[in-house]
């Protein structure tokens, strides 16, 4: 209620939807995940001193966001929005970890929760579609303004579910933990056919002049994708498992993962070659060289399973203790990156 509340509040300062402060978008998430957080902390029972660490990223980032100078049409204002969400659901794995930072296990539990989340927020987010469809096509002969009763429901609907998911996960647990490996063993294999027939194409024709920056954001949320399906898969398996022939597959989606994202570094150190760093370039490039290293890690690891001569602990662990490096570029993003080019 409270998630719901002040976004309705900041949505009625800001006049949205008829105006479009950038303020809004950039504070969005700290309207929001700083009450996860809350949350966690009181279910923790983190003391005082721990509660005070959990709230310090926020505290920081609310600062960062509305005291920056940003200039009229700011390309970094806009990577902030992108980038401070992740950074912020980082910091909320702190007071759901109970504060215990470098236990591995917990790291691997905030996995498993992110996923769990992205399923009931995207279940709750399809019921409530549907019972905004019904709504409207019930109040549609009396005249009612059907839009005008959206503008105020979406916003605290949207910023409460996230509230209420967690708490879903939290205490249906068992019930998703069913779900995760059935979507694992679902997308894996269309994924890997998918990626291994793109890395083929774009091996024989090149990126050539195919290469922009919507394309780019395609590559990214793919990488991605294929990121959460070894990660997702991990944490519904038991560390002393044997391989099987779904470890193939993945191994094969995250190969042909790694060739695309060699391909794309290339064509992207050649455009910055050719017209120099921006700031969509540098942060398109610390990103894909990130996700390029957890790529080459995971198959390295992947294969080594495979064949046996590894356990899946330590594919686990590396995937674990690789974590906060995401963390860290998108506080880059967001703190540094900014300054670094003029708030431009």
């Amino acid at each position: 209620m409270a998630a719901a509340v002040v976004i309705q509040v900041a949505r009625l300062a800001a006049g949205f939807p008829d105006e479009e402060p950038n303020w809004l978008a950039r504070n969005a998430s700290l309207f929001v995940l700083p009450f996860l957080a809350a949350y966690f902390a009181r279910q923790r029972q983190l003391e005082t001193l721990r509660c005070v660490l959990a709230a310090a990223p926020f505290v920081l980032a609310a600062l960062v966001v509305n005291l920056y100078p940003w200039g009229a049409d700011s390309a970094t204002e806009v990577l902030v929005v992108l980038h401070l969400p992740v950074v912020l659901w980082f910091a909320v794995a702190y007071p759901y970890m109970g504060g215990t930072v470098r236990s591995h296990e917990r790291r691997m539990d905030f996995v498993r929760f992110t996923g769990e989340w992205f399923i009931y927020y995207v279940l709750i987010a399809l019921g409530g579609g549907v019972l905004m469809g019904l709504t409207a096509a019930i109040l549609e002969p009396t005249g009612v303004d059907v839009e005008r009763i959206a503008v105020w429901v979406l916003p605290s609907g949207a910023a409460g579910a996230v509230i209420v998911a967690a708490w879903l996960v939290e205490r249906k647990q068992r019930v998703v933990e069913n779900m995760a490996p059935v979507l694992t063993m679902l997308f894996t294999p269309l994924f890997a056919v998918m990626l291994a027939g793109a890395a083929v194409v774009y091996a024989a024709t090149g990126l050539g002049e195919a290469f922009d920056r919507e394309l780019l954001s395609v590559f990214d949320a793919l990488l991605v994708v294929v990121l959460a399906l070894v990660l997702y898969g991990m944490s519904a398996r038991d560390p002393s498992t044997s391989p099987d022939w779904m470890d193939g597959i993945q191994l094969v989606a995250v190969v042909s993962a790694l060739v695309l994202d060699v391909m794309v570094l290339g064509a992207m150190i050649a455009r910055i070659g050719e017209l120099g760093f921006t700031p969509n370039r540098t942060a398109a490039l610390g990103l894909n060289l990130v996700l390029l290293v957890n790529l080459a890690g995971a198959a390295w690891l992947s294969a080594r399973f495979l064949t046996r001569r590894s356990r899946l602990h330590p594919l686990e662990r590396w995937q674990t203790t690789y974590l906060p490096v995401f963390a860290l570029w998108a506080a880059t993003v967001v703190v540094i990156l900014p300054p670094l080019f003029a708030f431009s």
